[in-house]
């Protein structure tokens, strides 16, 4: 009978993208290890409800509740393992319980000591934002440019948009396809103004604000930086807040 052991102390993920900070090198035991019916190791059955315990509680910030699923692969056919006693599972550094990945497992109390790699792919279900119809590149997003269906938030490494918000005014960042889920990847923030454009400064500081007229010396995308040119001909660099102000911090 094989155990699984768990420390729960360093090992549970509580939430997207956690790691574990041990690994530890594979082993070459030349051992057989005791089958379960299917020829499948006795330990993938617990190491499975392991998985399923530790992908539970996972939920991207802004997400409600997924579905979650944790599919199992299968171990080197080659790997011919020592009897162990006590197996513990672990998350291999820079890795996560997300989509196509992996888990260690290694033995500690055995004949052999040893450490192996296995295949899991985790799915999380839930409504996001998904395409319908076909965008080009640079295209403005619009409401109608995507409606509400389940997806698999894990398919990709992007992730989803889940605010409506977030995407509507955005820019295309490449072509996007009927189906697709809406994921940071795939938009930018639209160019409010060209260089050359007549634009209202605002300078704020501590306790006062004072509003001037500039030009513009370079393109203006919202949150991001441009250069203004003040009527006094100072140039300066702040963050353009819409189509006509650039916020000054000073």
């Amino acid at each position: 009978m094989f155990k699984i052991f768990f420390n729960p102390t360093r090992q549970m993920p509580t939430a997207l993208g956690l790691v574990v900070v041990l690994c530890f090198t594979l082993s070459a035991p030349t051992q057989a290890v005791a089958q379960a019916d299917g020829g499948k190791p006795e330990f993938i059955a617990t190491t499975q409800r392991w998985l399923d315990n530790a992908v539970s509680n996972i939920r991207p910030a802004g997400a409600a509740p997924l579905r979650m699923e944790v599919a199992v692969g299968e171990l080197d056919s080659r790997l011919r393992l020592a009897p162990c006693a006590r197996i513990e599972p672990y998350i291999p550094v820079g890795t996560r319980l997300w989509g196509k990945t992996r888990l260690g497992l290694r033995c500690l109390e055995g004949s052999a000591k040893w450490n192996v790699f296995l295949p899991v792919t985790v799915r999380a279900y839930g409504l996001a934002w998904v395409v319908q119809g076909n965008v080009a590149p640079g295209a403005v997003l619009t409401e109608a440019d995507a409606i509400e269906a389940e997806v698999d938030w894990a398919e990709e490494a992007s992730p989803i948009v889940s605010n409506a918000s977030q995407w509507v005014g955005q820019v295309a960042s490449r072509a996007l396809a009927t189906g697709q889920a809406v994921r940071q990847g795939m938009i930018k923030p639209a160019q409010v103004f060209q260089a050359g454009t007549q634009v209202r400064v605002v300078a704020q500081g501590a306790g006062f604000q004072v509003t001037s007229d500039g030009q513009a010396l370079s393109a203006g995308v919202v949150g991001q930086a441009a250069r203004v040119r003040m009527d006094n001909g100072r140039v300066m660099s702040g963050v353009v807040l819409d189509g006509r102000t650039v916020r000054l911090e000073l």
